[in-house]
C-alpha cells in the first residue's frame, strides 16, 4: 500500500511548479484531479516541446510533469462549474494551484471560499511573488527568480556574463515545498478538523534556498561571487578541470582526501609543496594549482581518472545529456521507466527517486478531460447532467 492511498488532491495547475508538486504525491499514491479548461486546450505545456506523435494536446513535457493523474474539464467562472467543483471539494483533502497571486481568490480557490464545502480542505496557493503585496499580480517565471535572488550573479565564470541554472529549478523547489507543507497539513487537519491556507512564492522559495551563502552575507558581510571553473567558495581543489577527451569535476573537500588524490593521479609531488600543503594555502593558491593539475590531468581521458579515483575521492565526469540518460549507473538503479502510452507504447521517463518496497504507479498523463465523465458520476451526476454539462461547455 502506497503512503498516500486514499488522498485525494485537487490540481488546478499548469506548467511547471504545481504540475511537479504534484506529481511527487501521485508517484506516493495520492489521487490527483487535475483541473483543466477544454476551451483553452488544458495546460499549456501540452502544446509545448516535442512529441508530436503522442497525440492531440499531448507533449513529452507534459508527460513529464503529469503521469498518474486524473484528468477533468472544468469552467471554473461558470456557476454549474462552481457547483460541481464545491461538490468535488467536499470529497478531497486537499487544493494544490499555482496561478498569479490575485487569482486563487478571484476563482474562489482559498480556504475561506471553500471551507463550507468543506472544513478540512487545504490549499496550497503556489504564486510568483505571492498572494499579497505590490507584486501579488505580478507574472512571474523560474528564471526571473534566479536573476533577482542572485543566482545568475553566482554563476558562470568571472568574466563572462550572469548565467542561469540549466533546469527550472526554482518550479521544481517551489512545488516540492509545498507537497511537503500540503501533506504536513492534510496530517493536522485530519487530526483538528480544521483545513487551512498554504502560500509559497517563487521568490520566497528562490530566497531561501541561498541558504547558507545567506546566512554569510546576512551575519558577516561575505559577498559570494562567481568563482572560476565553477569552484567551491572557500574549498581547493574542488571545481572543474580538463582532461584529455573532457572534463572532470573533483572536491577534494578534506586534505586527506587531497592527499589521496595527489597519491591516486601520481602526482606526490604536489602534495608535499608549501603553497600547496593546506586548505588556506591551496585556496590562495588556487590559479596555480589549477594550471598545474589542468597540464597532469589533460594526458589521460576522463574515463581513465575515474577509473582510479571513483570511490576513493570524490569525483564525477562532466557529461552531456545523452551521456547522463545512457549513464550505466542511472540504468542500473531503474532511474528510467517505460510507460505504456496509448500513442507510444514505449515512453521512456524517469523514474521517482523515491525507492519503496511498493512499486511507483506508472500511468501516462491522461488525455485532456478523460476522466471527466467518471469523477462527475462518482460526484452523483447522471448521464443526462453529464451530456448537459458537454453540450453547454461547463466540462
Amino acid at each position: 500500500m502506497l503512503p498516500l492511498e486514499g488522498v485525494r488532491i485537487i490540481a488546478v495547475e499548469h506548467y511547471a511548479a504545481g504540475p511537479y508538486g504534484t506529481l511527487q504525491l501521485a508517484d506516493l499514491g495520492a489521487e490527483v484531479i487535475k483541473i483543466e479548461n477544454r476551451a483553452q486546450k488544458g495546460d499549456p505545456i501540452r502544446q509545448m516541446g516535442p512529441g508530436g506523435d503522442l497525440g492531440k494536446l499531448d507533449s513529452l513535457s507534459f508527460q513529464a510533469f503529469n503521469r498518474n493523474k486524473r484528468s477533468l474539464t472544468l469552467d471554473l467562472k461558470s456557476e454549474q462549474g462552481k457547483e460541481i467543483f464545491g461538490k468535488l471539494v467536499s470529497t478531497a483533502d486537499a487544493l494544490l494551484c499555482n496561478l498569479r497571486g490575485d487569482q486563487p481568490e478571484k476563482l474562489g480557490l482559498t480556504y475561506g471560499q471553500l471551507k463550507d464545502h468543506n472544513p478540512k480542505i487545504v490549499c496550497g496557493l503556489i504564486s510568483a511573488y505571492g498572494r499579497d503585496g505590490p507584486r501579488r499580480d505580478w507574472p512571474g517565471f523560474d528564471y526571473l527568480m534566479q536573476a533577482e535572488t542572485g543566482y545568475l550573479f553566482m554563476s558562470g565564470e568571472p568574466d563572462g556574463p550572469p548565467a542561469r541554472m540549466g533546469l527550472s529549478i526554482i518550479d521544481h523547489l517551489a512545488g516540492l515545498t509545498t507537497s511537503l507543507a500540503l501533506v504536513s497539513s492534510i496530517m493536522k487537519a485530519r487530526e483538528t478538523g480544521e483545513g487551512r491556507d498554504i502560500d509559497v512564492s517563487l521568490f520566497d522559495v528562490a530566497a531561501h534556498q541561498l541558504s547558507y551563502v545567506g546566512a554569510w552575507y546576512l551575519n558577516d558581510g561575505i559577498e559570494t561571487s562567481r568563482s572560476p571553473r565553477s569552484a567551491h567558495p572557500s574549498v581547493t581543489p574542488s571545481q572543474l578541470f580538463k582532461t584529455a577527451d573532457g572534463w572532470l569535476f573533483i572536491m577534494a573537500q578534506s586534505d586527506r582526501f587531497w592527499e589521496i588524490f595527489c597519491e591516486r593521479i601520481e602526482a606526490q609531488e604536489l602534495a608535499g609543496r608549501k603553497e600547496f600543503q593546506t586548505g588556506e594555502a591551496r585556496r590562495e593558491n588556487r590559479d596555480l594549482l589549477t594550471e598545474m593539475l589542468d597540464a597532469h590531468l589533460s594526458t589521460q581521458p576522463t574515463a581513465h581518472w575515474m577509473s582510479i579515483l571513483g570511490g576513493k575521492v570524490p569525483s564525477a565526469p562532466v557529461y552531456g545529456l545523452a551521456e547522463a540518460m545512457e549513464n550505466p549507473f542511472l540504468l542500473d538503479r531503474e532511474g528510467v521507466v517505460t510507460t505504456e502510452h496509448p500513442n507510444r507504447p514505449a515512453l521512456k521517463n524517469l523514474q521517482s527517486p523515491v525507492r519503496m518496497a511498493d512499486p511507483i504507479p506508472n500511468q501516462p498523463g491522461p488525455q485532456l478531460g478523460a476522466d471527466t465523465e467518471d469523477i462527475l458520476r462518482e460526484l452523483g451526476y447522471d448521464d443526462s447532467a453529464i451530456q448537459d454539462f458537454r453540450q453547454t461547455g461547463v466540462t
